[in-house]
């Protein structure tokens, strides 16, 4: 299945809010496996590294949230467009993480791949809307 597909679910389904998108529970799901790897980073990291990597998560979600509430293209790509930065911002805060020793490589490896997938969904998403405003 393609990306642009995957951004909504075809079985005669109407996309009426935020959480039916696949874009948002797959960032979700982000935001979750964050909060639990988190859990483990040092107790002197609490205001630092970990609160940072769960703000850049929730904003994630929260901006595919709010681009969803917005009616005009320019506006809804502006927010997807914010999540995008999110997602970069906690790739680059996931590899210090990683680098310091607090995540391992494998759950690295894990992560950067549901980070992938949200950048491609969310990339899709911005092409979809386009779509469906210019026709």
């Amino acid at each position: 299945m393609d990306n642009e597909s995957r951004i909504m679910n075809h079985e005669n389904n109407k996309i009426r809010k935020f959480t039916d998108l696949n874009t948002w529970k797959e960032a979700h799901k982000l935001v979750l496996v964050i909060y639990e790897e988190t859990k483990n980073f040092p107790k002197e990291e609490t205001f630092g590294l970990v609160s940072q990597m769960r703000r850049c998560a929730v904003s994630i979600t929260s901006n595919i949230a709010e681009g969803f509430s917005r009616q005009s293209y320019k506006e809804k790509t502006q927010f997807y467009s914010m999540a995008q930065g999110s997602l970069t911002e906690l790739q680059s805060q996931l590899l210090v993480a990683k680098d310091v020793g607090f995540i391992s490589v494998e759950k690295y490896r894990e992560i950067e791949n549901q980070l992938i997938i949200c950048h491609k969904l969310l990339n899709a998403l911005i092409k979809k809307s386009k779509i469906i405003h210019n026709s």
